[in-house]
């Protein structure tokens, strides 16, 4: 026999204890069974099949929930933390034991995402700390209930279910909610109302809340939402203004949404509708008062009956504030009278206009003041075209520039007039349709020109009034109110001569009327024509050009002959 097997050394011994301890199924850091052998001062004995008998203290028993102190005899499950200290004693713990069984239950429930019992025991920082039967867990305080909770104190210390939302063994952290239990729960119930409720059907319920939109009515354990569109047929602008928390209504359920189980209810489907036979009512052209209910930026709301509602839009407001917002014409709860313009009942439309049941103001302007009359206003605008005059409080006509003045066009006609002046016009043209009133100051005055008679041959003595690269222009008549311009080319017979600037502003001189057309208010001049005429005139009295005499004696005898007439 080998010497070793005769002195076994103490590592042998080792060996063989941790061999007989394997074989065993005693194996550091596991849970094994243990049968209680005493309690000794507040200790108890237990065996798990060592050397030595195991010591508990009796408190790690007491926390169990419902468990008494152990007897002996009773098999437990301890945990063995070490096999033997460096008394020779084995470690062991009941506390750890039972922490290890709560993991292991935790973690199955957590797989098949079963709830599990626990008791909200204390306070940390950002919730609240959960006794699972054996290991803590966190509860967040957003996961406490459903909705904020304020006072924790009367769910403390009650053993009720939780939804574990993580695990991690390796740290020893666990995440609890209440709040998904009572989701799932509350899930559960709702479906089960949902199910027992159908379109149409007519309850009884309570107001929970209001808001901007609608209420929330309670139908016993399930909310629906009552929208402020379906409260009452006529404009509601808010909740407020027909219901109160705690009141009892009776609605009609509109619609089920089966996936989001949200539920539609209304008021106003239990009252007749007012829209029925609206056209026979409002028939076109009917004229109403109504009541303002609402202005916006494109029109003004008329209520004509609870829940019959008809819009003016802004275009139908006036006849001549056109570019004014619906504010500053109308203004809420205001009577007015209007006229129907058009009803559409699929679409619950009806158009109404506030100035159709007022007089036309051009019609009433062109049945008091007719084409040809004479009116008198200020000049309210001078623009590039024209003039505006004031006729009253709300119309305005305009002068052409073509009709400002008989004698002068363009920017010169505009310069002799000024904003306020008072001015005489004539009414030349009143479109209605197009709300245009025509008027014209010169046609308001005698046309000089119509008392005049001009022959062609005619000389005439004018005064330059202008003086342009083109040629002259001139005055004549009384008090210079006829104008023409004589060309460049008429300003003489030799072409040396024919330079405008020949003349100056205010120069008085001869020249022949060559056309006239009173119709078209043209006097045509020339001095070429009239220097060419003088000239065949001197030679048919003082001789031809065949007798040997030269044009200058001619002309100069022509002259003198003239000059001594005169």
């Amino acid at each position: 026999m080998p010497e070793t097997a005769l002195n076994p050394t103490r590592d042998d011994f080792a060996a063989l204890l941790n061999e007989s301890m394997t074989s065993r199924g005693m194996v550091e850091g596991r849970v094994v069974p243990a049968t209680v052998v005493a309690i000794e001062n507040d200790f108890v004995v237990v065996d798990i099949g060592l050397k030595t008998e195991g010591r508990i203290p009796l408190r790690e028993f007491m926390i169990d929930d419902g468990a008494g102190a152990p007897k002996p005899g009773q098999i437990v499950e301890v945990y063995l933390d070490r096999i033997e200290n460096a008394l020779g004693e084995a470690v062991i713990s009941r506390e750890k034991a039972r922490r290890e069984e709560a993991w292991n239950r935790l973690e199955k429930s957590f797989a098949a995402q079963e709830p599990v019992d626990g008791a909200i025991v204390g306070r940390v920082k950002g919730g609240f700390t959960v006794e699972l039967g054996g290991a803590n867990a966190f509860l967040p305080g957003s996961q406490v209930d459903i909705r904020p909770v304020r006072d924790v104190g009367p769910l403390m210390n009650i053993v009720q279910p939780f939804a574990i939302l993580k695990m991690d063994r390796a740290r020893g952290n666990i995440v609890v909610s209440r709040r998904a239990v009572l989701e799932e729960s509350r899930a559960s119930e709702r479906a089960e109302i949902v199910g027992q409720l159908q379109e149409g059907e007519i309850r009884d319920g309570v107001v929970k809340n209001i808001t901007d939109y609608g209420a929330f009515v309670d139908l016993g354990g399930i909310d629906g939402l009552l929208h402020v569109t379906d409260m009452s047929w006529k404009r509601i602008n808010h909740p407020s203004q027909v219901l109160n928390v705690g009141d009892t209504v009776r609605v009609q359920i509109i619609k089920i949404n089966p996936d989001t189980q949200r539920i539609s209810l209304g008021m106003k489907q239990l009252q007749a509708d007012p829209w029925e036979g609206v056209a026979a009512k409002y028939p076109l052209g009917a004229t109403l008062s109504g009541r303002v209910t609402n202005v916006t930026d494109y029109g003004a709301f008329v209520e004509l009956e609870a829940g019959v509602e008809g819009l003016v839009h802004v275009s139908e407001m006036s006849w001549t504030k056109k570019n004014m917002h619906p504010s500053k014409i109308l203004s809420s709860s205001q009577e007015v009278g209007v006229m129907v313009l058009d009803v559409d009942s699929d679409k619950r439309r009806i158009s109404l206009g506030i100035k159709q049941v007022m007089e036309n103001p051009w019609e009433a302007f062109v049945r008091e003041h007719p084409v040809g009359s004479t009116i008198e206003g200020p000049v309210k605008n001078i623009t590039e075209f024209g003039l505006f005059i004031g006729l009253n409080a709300e119309l305005d006509g305009m002068v052409h520039l073509s009709d400002i003045a008989w004698n002068a066009q363009g920017e010169e006609a505009l310069q002799r007039f000024n904003k306020g002046d008072i001015v005489e016009a004539k009414v030349l043209d009143v479109d209605v349709e197009k709300e245009r009133i025509s008027l014209g100051i010169k046609q308001a005055a005698a046309d000089p020109l119509q008392g005049a008679e001009y022959r062609r041959g005619q000389l005439i003595t004018v005064e330059v009034v202008e003086q342009t690269t083109g040629g002259i222009e001139v005055a004549f008549g009384e008090d210079g109110q006829l104008r023409s311009f004589i060309r460049k080319a008429d300003l003489s017979r030799d072409r040396a001569d024919q330079r405008p600037e020949r003349f100056a502003v205010g120069d008085r001189i001869d020249a022949m009327v060559t056309a006239f057309d009173k119709n078209a208010r043209k006097v045509s001049l020339s001095i070429k024509a009239m220097e060419l005429a003088d000239e065949k005139e001197a030679i048919a009295q003082f001789g031809s050009s065949d007798s040997g005499a030269s044009l200058g004696d001619i002309l100069g005898a022509a002259l003198r002959d003239k000059a001594g007439k005169s």
